[in-house]
Formats: structure tokens, sequence, C-alpha cells
């Protein structure tokens, strides 16, 4: 390894230590210093599984120019006619899972070959009573490890340091981060800034005051998965960037309010456009709702905009989930050049809600319901601070009238 002088000021890639060491072979190949950095011999070899994957041209091709870009432009950064002012940041490596996770499928070669040829890619499952306790625990880990994630969002916190949060605190219940590796993304959540629609890629981009942020979270626990995100305001944020945060979640609950047995999938969409237009806002046609249980993505598809095609009724047992995607602007999207990372074609900001759900005999259930303990929502946040405001001035008059 390579002396302390030469990571002075670095921070170990893989517990944010102070480094004291650096991988000769990453500096060899001139990569990025901090993806070199370990704070001890010890952390170096619990990573090296997952570090020396960097050393190889097929693990960054594709991601390349992320993991080796500085501030401003590099010679790595593909032409792009970028939409709007985010730009991609640093990648970090791939966090080590421990040898005790149970792992999905696609862990070892980023391809789900289970979930691809299962029949549940066309068959909506009912599901079992196991099934059911299976996925609602999955839920439950889902949410709490959500609720971690948001109360860390605030200015200068970079996403990757939101996926660390998600990633350990995924592991420290005994689950896999699901987004991990699946399809090759390399990282164990999503998070969308700002005019990101989805499948944004955590990086060394510290968050800035009026940003907003999506956080997906996904885990996988005892061979089933949960899934839930939702859009968090990072500090002081616009009143337009609000009501979008407001009108997206008022659009899911909208739709999960008609979710019953005998409901038609498609008709999911129509309450969405419906409540999304009466504020000017679009609702992203690309990406749907969809099943989920042993495996990641599974029949039903669920789109979220008027007139959709969706086939089928709800029945009794089917668990899915409803995620709208709402734009201040046009709904069209447009893929970042590393293959995920999705933007609104005219740069405006995008907002996005997501609950796991199972049809009962009477309606629903969330399984990714908020708890009591989860962080307020930016309007729950103002509604306790008015309440708190409006019990301190009348104690002051009752003070004043004694």
């Amino acid at each position: 390894m390579a002396d302390a002088e030469m990571a002075e000021g670095l921070l170990c890639a893989t517990c944010q230590q102070p480094a004291k060491l650096q991988c000769p072979r990453c500096l060899e190949l001139n990569l990025e210093k901090d993806l070199a950095a370990f704070c001890s011999q010890e952390c170096f070899k619990a990573s090296w599984a997952e570090h020396k994957k960097l050393h190889k041209p097929s693990a960054t091709e594709g991601w390349h120019y992320c993991t080796r870009r500085g501030a401003g432009r590099s010679l790595n950064m593909p032409e792009f006619k970028w939409t709007g002012e985010l730009r991609p940041a640093r990648i970090g490596p791939m966090r080590p899972i421990p040898d005790h996770i149970p792992k999905p499928d696609y862990y070892a070669t980023g391809y789900p070959a289970s979930e691809m040829e299962s029949r549940q890619q066309h068959q909506v499952k009912i599901r079992t009573e196991k099934d059911i306790a299976g996925i609602r625990e999955a839920c439950r880990l889902g949410r709490l490890v959500l609720d971690k994630a948001h109360a860390a969002i605030k200015p200068g916190v970079c996403t990757d340091e939101i996926d660390r949060i998600v990633h350990e605190a995924t592991i420290e219940f005994g689950a896999y981060p699901s987004p991990y590796n699946y399809f090759n993304f390399p990282k164990s959540v999503c998070t969308s800034i700002n005019e990101i629609i989805c499948h944004g890629i955590p990086d060394r981009r510290p968050l800035q005051e009026g940003d907003i942020v999506n956080v997906d979270v996904s885990v996988y626990y005892k061979g089933y998965h949960g899934d839930l995100n939702e859009t968090f305001v990072v500090g002081e944020v616009d009143e337009r960037s609000k009501e979008l945060i407001k009108v997206t979640h008022d659009c899911l609950h909208k739709a999960i309010a008609i979710c019953k047995p005998g409901t038609p999938y498609r008709d999911i969409g129509e309450v969405i456009t419906k409540h999304a237009k009466q504020f000017g806002m679009s609702v992203v046609r690309t990406y749907c709702g969809h099943g989920i249980g042993e495996f990641f993505h599974c029949a039903p598809n669920v789109p979220h905009y008027a007139k959709n095609k969706a086939k089928g009724t709800m029945k009794v047992g089917e668990i899915f989930t409803i995620e709208p995607m709402i734009n201040l602007g046009l709904h069209r999207d447009k893929t970042w050049p590393d293959g995920w990372t999705s933007a609104t074609e005219d740069g405006e900001r995008s907002a996005q809600f997501e609950h796991t759900l199972l049809i009962t005999p009477t309606g629903c259930e969330l399984l990714t319901a908020r708890l009591p303990t989860s962080p307020p929502l930016w309007w729950e946040k103002e509604e306790q601070q008015a309440a708190k405001g409006g019990g301190d001035a009348a104690a002051a008059a009752a003070v004043g009238a004694s």
C-alpha cells in the first residue's frame, strides 16, 4: 500500500474514516484517489473482493466518466445534451455484502435470471399467507431503512452518504439491498435529484439548499422484496417544488383509495392524471408500478397515466406497487449515458412517491405505510410547527392573564 502522506486529506473508500493508505494498483491505473484510499490494511482486505473489480477495464465500462471525473469538464465525460443543471459526480465503489446475508441470483451475475424466466412476468400471482407474511416483513424493514435515510437529508450531505446509510441499515437488519447489482446497478439505493425522474445513482455531489431528492429503497429479506420511496426537501425549497411534492403524494393516495377487489388496473392512471392536471403537472409514462414478492419486478404492470392499456382487475391476495412520477413540465424523459439516470426532457423538476400494497376483501393494506416514528414530510413539519406556535401563544396568553 502507498504511504500515509499520499492519503492525507482523504477518507476511507469503505468506512469513511480518515485514510492512511492507498491501493498501489489504483494509483498505477490513475484511478480517482478517493477510490483507492483506506484507513487500514484490515479495511482494505475486507473490501478486496469488491475493490479489485475497479482494476478491470470492464468494471468501469459505462461508469468510467462518473468514477474518474472531478469538478468541471473531464475528458471522460461523454458528449451529451443535458436537459437541466444537474451533472453526474464521482461514483464510489460498491460496498461489500457480508457472506451471511442471503442474496438473490443477480448478486453474482448482474442478471435476474429466475425473475426474467418466471411465468410471473405474465401472470399475476395470488399470494399465500406465507408470501404475505414474508412480503409484509420486507416492507416493514424497507420503511425503517427509508426513515433512516430521510432523517439524514440536509444540505451538504452527498447521496453516496445516503447510500452508505441505506446499505448499512439494510445489512444490519439481515437483509439485502435489492437494487445492488440488479442489471448491474452499482449502488444500494436510487437517489433522484431535481430534474431526475428515477434511477439516479448515488454519487459524491453534496445536496444543496433548495434541492428536492427522491430516495427509493428496496430490500430483499428471507426470500421476499419490499419497495417504497418518498421525495424530500433539502433545506428551504421554492413553493412550486413543494407543491409538486405534495401533489405527487396526493396522486398516490387518491389512487390507493380506489384499490379493492374488482377495480380495473387501468383506472389508477385515470385518478392520478386527473389530480396532476388540476395543478398543471404531467404524468411520466415510461415507468410504471409492478408486482413484487420473491421477484423484484413481475406482473401486474401498473401504468400511472390516463387512457392506458393495462389489463385485468384487482383480486384478493395480489400485491403490487403504485409509484407515480409527476413532472412540473412535459411528461417525456431522457436517459443519461450511464444507462440508468432518467431525467425530464425539458429539465423541469420531478417528484415520486411509492407504496407496496396488498388487496384485501374490503380494500387494501399499505404494507409500506408510514409509522408514528417516521420523520415528517414538509407539510407535516409545517403543520407541527404551526401547532407548536399556536400552543406557545396560548400558553403565553394564559400567563399574561394570570
